[in-house]
This record gives C-alpha cells, structure tokens and sequence, in this order.
C-alpha cells in the first residue's frame, strides 16, 4: 500500500478522480461512517483540532456529514446532496484557515484509519489516491 503524501504548492487544483465504487461495495456504508468517524476523533485529538467541533454533537454532526458525501462520491446514495445541497465544500471550509501542514494532519490521520481495513489493498489505495488529491483543494492558507 502506497501511502505517500503529494507534495502541495500554494494554489494547486489539480483534477480528481473519485475512488472505486468497490470502496462503498466492499466497506458499505456503516463502515464508511465507522471510518470516518474513526477518522474524526483522531482529528479531535491532532494538532489541528482546532480545526473541529469541540462540542459532541456538533462533532457527530461533522462526522455526518463527511460520511454522506464520502458515501456519495463512492457511488452511493446522495445523502450529502439531499441534507447540504451541491458539495462546494471549498467554499464551505473558507472560515477555517487550512493549511498545507493541516493537510498533512488530515491526511496522516486517515493513514492510521485506512491502514486498519480489511479490503483489498486495491480499493483501499483508490480512496486514498482520491483523499490525497482532494484535499489540496481545501488547503485556503499560506503557511507562514
């Protein structure tokens, strides 16, 4: 499993390709919510947990959210469409200054959790290759 980390520079939008439906197949979507739930509360307790809700319902919430369009974007119900309307989820980060090093947090938190699923290495590296790309459209700051 190639769990590497793209390098980011400032401004980069690169196009994305969404991972295997075999991912949401394979994990369904209680166990996409267990992953990103997971996910979350290794976040809570990141260096960029100021980032994240404090207060636990509004933590579940986030953790919600984040499964319906994970669950979405792997081929799934349109959960995220139904509750949120169109993911424009740049637009809806901008409050919160997320930078290229908050990236790498994000992303070495999902390492932990992705390395702990029972799916062939396959389908796990496809979501990863998705989350390592998506998320530099999320990076709004310039680190200092």
């Amino acid at each position: 499993m190639d769990f590497s980390i793209n390098q980011y520079e400032f401004g980069q939008r690169p196009s994305v390709t969404i991972p295997t439906p075999e991912f949401l197949e394979k994990l369904t979507e209680q166990g996409i919510r267990k992953m990103v739930s997971d996910h979350y509360d290794l976040l809570s307790q990141s260096e960029i947990k100021h980032l994240f809700p404090r207060i636990e319902e509004a933590l579940d919430k986030a953790k919600q959210r984040s499964s319906d369009f994970f669950i979405q974007i792997c081929g799934g119900h349109p959960y995220f469409n139904e509750n949120r309307g169109k993911p424009m989820l740049a637009r809806r980060h901008a409050t919160f200054a997320i930078t290229a090093e908050a990236r790498i947090v994000w992303l070495q938190c999902y390492q932990q959790v992705l390395s702990k699923l029972e799916l062939p290495d396959e389908i796990v590296q496809s979501f990863w290759n998705y989350l390592n790309v998506f998320s530099f459209w999320m990076v709004n700051t310039k680190s200092e």
